[in-house]
């Protein structure tokens, strides 16, 4: 059963990066619940306050929800993060704000290290119960040996700057759970899919149907995923659970899948659940292409620049898989929805929102 500890904020729920993916799927589970989970669990806030960058639209959530509060401000502002939070002593900080691909490498830094600073800092001055603080697997960058499942015991080894700057968060947000004043969750989200993505994944979708999906190398090696009410799941029971405090776990579907799997599954639901007819081929490149692509990558970033296509293009090969073990025995976390299920889902809400592939 669910427990919080009493407190008069205690069923507010505050939520950074609120209008991105995974910030509206957090708040969508939020306010109408996600099935198959203890009911206390879809019962554990009354009130929703966002945070959303100035200028951005936020139709979406306000279609999630209509009371929702919604609080402009930037996390890379400390009077910002303040305004979010005062008065809400004894509140649940969940924050999923971040960046993954940057214009410029010190975007990295200043968001996703110390925008997550800013917060923690505004979160402990208004006396807030605990914040739950998305993270990546890049911090632990790619498995040395394919088989090898990342735990939450596996050392930081960070993939490019992107990883380093979550490690230095992750090392930030330890330091202020040993001040006593906040406690704190970390959570290793990996490759994540499912509704309220952005438009590109659509684009991906239809490279799928037209023959042209990638594959580097054989196919065989190993991602994990996460569909995003997973996610969610892990998000909520890490805000509820008292062991999880100053704990770190990896969420994920129950299982990784290669690669190979996941452009054939992906095909398999185009066609036999929505009628669209594939090509059946796949744009082959050898694995000394994303060896290459690392290369360039390294390079780029390291005079300060970034390419998202050549940094996806860099990972393509590699395995980068974990186990969720911990969560499922510590907070009772029970990843439902598997990869088929997962991507019917994903393929419908972008048809539905985006139209037809």
């Amino acid at each position: 059963m669910t427990q919080f500890v009493d407190s008069v904020n205690i069923r507010t729920a505050i939520v950074t990066g609120a209008n991105g993916w995974l910030g509206k799927g957090l708040v969508h589970s939020i306010v109408h619940g996600l099935d198959g989970v203890d009911q206390s669990l879809n019962k554990s806030f009354d009130k929703i306050r966002v945070l959303v960058l100035p200028g951005e639209d936020v139709t979406a959530l306000q279609g999630i929800s209509k009371n929702i509060e919604i609080i402009r401000g930037d996390v890379r502002s400390p009077s910002d993060c303040e305004r979010l939070v005062n008065g809400f002593e004894g509140a649940i900080l969940f924050h999923t704000a971040g960046i993954i691909h940057p214009r410029t490498i010190k975007d990295f830094y200043e968001i996703n290290l110390n925008g997550t600073l800013n917060v923690l800092n505004a979160a402990k001055n208004s006396n807030l119960k605990r914040a739950v603080i998305v993270s990546s697997n890049s911090p632990i960058g790619c498995n040395p040996v394919a088989g090898h499942l990342f735990d939450e015991e596996s050392p930081f080894n960070p993939y490019m700057h992107y990883g380093r700057s979550k490690m230095l968060m992750e090392q930030g947000i330890i330091r202020v759970q040993e001040e006593g004043m906040l406690e704190t969750v970390r959570i290793r989200a990996p490759w994540f899919y499912g509704p309220f993505q952005p438009e590109r994944q659509s684009l991906f979708f239809r490279m799928i149907r037209d023959g042209k999906g990638p594959l580097v190398g054989d196919g065989k090696n190993l991602r994990s995923m996460a569909y995003i009410d997973n996610l969610t799941q892990g998000l909520l029971l890490a805000a509820s659970k008292p062991i999880a405090n100053g704990k770190v776990y990896w969420i994920a579907d129950e299982r990784p899948y290669s690669m190979n799997e996941i452009i054939d599954t992906i095909e398999s639901v185009l066609e036999v659940d929505f009628g669209i007819m594939c090509a059946h081929k796949r744009l082959r490149l050898p694995s000394i292409a994303s060896d290459v692509a690392w290369i360039i990558d390294k390079s780029l970033q390291g005079i300060g620049l970034y390419n998202q296509k050549i940094h996806v293009l860099s990972e393509m090969n590699k395995n980068i898989a974990c186990t969720a073990k911990l969560a499922e025995i510590e907070l009772g976390y029970q990843p439902r929805v598997d990869l088929k299920i997962g991507m019917r889902r994903s393929i419908e809400w972008c048809i539905n929102n985006y139209g037809n592939l």
